[in-house]
């Protein structure tokens, strides 16, 4: 088993996705599971930012990379995976497969705390507000009616996926023609 192999082996074993009615289970009928891997860097914090993506899919493979001006890590890392759904969506027959190097996202997503920011009007538990609003509405929107699971892989430790999406994400910032980042703070 090379590398690649391996990860992704290792992810579908961990991986965490919403627990399905028994009784409907039989009913559901996926036709593709899609791997998405994300990664978000920041030179300075704030301050230029990239996102990288890397999306498999049967035989396919894509690769996205964007730029932006000023910014934060925890934007880009939010932000990666908000562009690899958008990309993935509106398919709805298949299943989707986060990984990502940011504990903050994947325990948000696992251990409810989303969930619970919801409930109490987007006021994390330290009672306040929680940042990057914007872009934790818009993931909750996009995993809502989704089949989404979300595992985490340490970062930098040689995990193939992982390292493109970095190598991505840290060659976006480098641009010249980076985009704007609306909300920063």
């Amino acid at each position: 088993m090379n590398k690649r192999e391996n990860a992704i082996s290792k992810f579908n074993k961990k991986s965490q996705f919403p627990k399905e009615n028994k009784k409907n289970s039989k009913n559901l009928i996926y036709k593709d599971v899609i791997y998405l891997f994300t990664d978000g860097s920041c030179r300075g914090n704030p301050g230029r930012g990239g996102v990288g993506i890397v999306i498999l899919e049967k035989f396919n493979r894509i690769e996205i990379s964007e730029g932006y001006k000023y910014t934060t890590n925890n934007r880009m890392e939010l932000l990666s995976i908000i562009k690899g759904l958008r990309r993935i969506l509106p398919k709805k027959d298949c299943i989707i497969k986060v990984t990502t190097d940011s504990r903050y996202i994947v325990n948000a997503i696992n251990y409810k705390w989303l969930q619970n920011w919801k409930k109490n009007g987007w006021i994390a538990s330290d009672k306040n507000p929680v940042k990057n609003i914007d872009l934790w509405k818009e993931i909750d929107k996009l995993i809502q009616e989704n089949n989404v699971g979300f595992s985490w892989v340490r970062g930098h430790s040689g995990h193939p996926e992982n390292e493109r999406c970095d190598q991505l994400a840290r060659e976006a910032c480098s641009n010249d023609d980076l985009l704007e980042d609306i909300k920063v703070f």
